[in-house]
């Protein structure tokens, strides 16, 4: 392999990893509105492409917890919002961004300023059980 082509794949990884954010995120009780004790929670990654279309991918693991739906809202820590992207159960604990989702302009400026979260819902907490704010 030449030094250019080298140097071309190093450039065009660079530029994918660039286009891409990668966050991880822990749900708790404590995040809920108002804020539920209880011994549910969990954990994931969720990447978000800056590029066109801004996809969105990752998933979340529940533990303790018997969920009946999970979704990334759009809402400041602290603050409730409407649901952005319904998420797909995809195991026994395991909840996933339905392929081909992503996020519009104004949801990829939210995500930027730490405005969307996870939020975890139970038969028990209809409202959520555990909820995880997504900070870039």
């Amino acid at each position: 392999m030449n030094k250019h082509r080298i140097a071309a794949i190093v450039l065009a990884l660079g530029a994918a990893l660039a286009n891409a954010g990668e966050t991880r995120v822990v749900l708790t009780g404590a995040e809920e509105l108002p804020a539920v004790t209880t011994n549910a929670s969990g954990s994931g990654v969720i990447v978000v492409g800056n590029g066109a279309g801004h996809a969105v991918s990752g998933s979340i693991v529940v533990k303790d917890v018997q969920a009946t739906a999970a979704h990334i809202h759009q809402g400041a820590a602290g603050k409730s919002g409407p649901p952005v992207i319904t998420l797909a159960k995809t195991g026994d604990n395991t909840w996933s961004v339905p392929e081909g989702s992503s996020f519009n302009d104004d949801q990829y400026a939210a995500y930027l300023a730490g405005n969307l979260y996870i939020n975890v819902h139970s038969a028990e907490h209809k409202p959520g059980e555990i909820r995880g704010q997504l900070r870039p």
